[in-house]
């Protein structure tokens, strides 16, 4: 790991939480173990709901049909196998510091998945990506306690590195969960305990970060979705718990509970909410403004 790397989540700290167990989150995540924000339309289940949000980021990087695909925070590795498996992609490479979702995803992966247990900070793409789709991993990316112009570069850091991994012209598709509005934490529980290590994006602090190498072209904000989402995780969980208890304890389900209902409250309350971001690669070779006007 580079030295910069200590503005974001160590691997432990993401360990502590996603190295919990992949068996008790099949319990209540379902059986693709996406973990992240599904995208819901008219009575979708949640199944459904969680296929369509993949669907969107294809859709909203141009991955259909890629020749290579990078998934940065893939998780166990449902985008990958999405990517391969119905969108016809020919290489999807999949970054995870959790080395029980790494062993996961590569067992239930297919010839055309590759997963790394890697930092994008690390990785060295042996050739430029088509495409990038990063889901639910930004939010590690800043430590709590970070000054503002400091949290801000090291999310500058991920995009000048997506920028290079990124043929000119090529889109990112980028899910994270991010503060409604300054002055807002969330209770220190979730970051002792569940999330260590991780700090929330300011609304705008993506955006600000992007500029000047990538252009975004759509954004939407899903909180209402996270809402339903973690809600329809919590039901699921209750349904297991025995299941769950047995596996992990019960106080580690308490608090697994009390972090669900605690996210889904604050995504009602507008106090954090759920963007989906799309964003372009510019060209600096046609990035010639008319006269009076220039970048700072």
């Amino acid at each position: 790991m580079t030295a910069a790397a200590d503005t974001g989540a160590s691997p432990e700290a993401i360990r502590n939480h996603y190295d919990t167990s992949d068996d008790f989150f099949g319990l209540w995540l379902g059986p693709e173990r996406v973990y992240s924000a599904a995208l819901y339309e008219g009575n979708d289940d949640l199944d459904a709901a969680q296929d369509r949000k993949l669907d969107h980021h294809i859709a909203a990087a141009g991955a259909a049909g890629a020749a290579r695909v990078l998934d940065i925070g893939c998780g166990w590795g449902a985008m990958l196998r999405r990517l391969t498996g119905h969108a016809g992609v020919g290489r999807a490479v999949g970054l995870t510091l959790s080395a029980s979702q790494a062993a996961w995803a590569r067992e239930h992966g297919g010839p055309a998945i590759e997963v790394r247990e890697e930092s994008w900070r690390d990785h060295r793409p042996e050739a430029p990506y088509d495409a990038i789709i990063s889901i639910g991993a930004f939010e590690h990316f800043a430590r709590p306690g970070l000054a503002p112009e400091a949290k801000l570069q090291a999310y500058r850091e991920f995009f000048a590195f997506c920028r290079d991994a990124l043929k000119t012209g090529g889109r990112m598709s980028l899910q994270t969960i991010a503060y409604s509005a300054s002055g807002i934490t969330l209770p220190p529980f979730i970051a002792d305990r569940i999330f260590r290590e991780s700090e929330l994006p300011l609304i705008h602090e993506p955006i600000a970060a992007a500029d000047p190498d990538f252009e975004l072209v759509a954004l939407r904000n899903d909180r209402d979705h996270y809402a339903r989402t973690l809600i329809a995780w919590e039901r699921a969980l209750a349904a297991k718990r025995e299941e769950a208890v047995a596996i992990v304890g019960e106080d580690a389900v308490a608090e697994f509970v009390r972090y669900l209902r605690v996210c889904a409250m604050a995504f009602k309350l507008d106090a954090i909410c759920l963007l989906r971001m799309s964003f372009v690669k510019r060209d600096p070779a046609t990035s010639i403004l008319p006269d009076g006007l220039k970048r700072r």
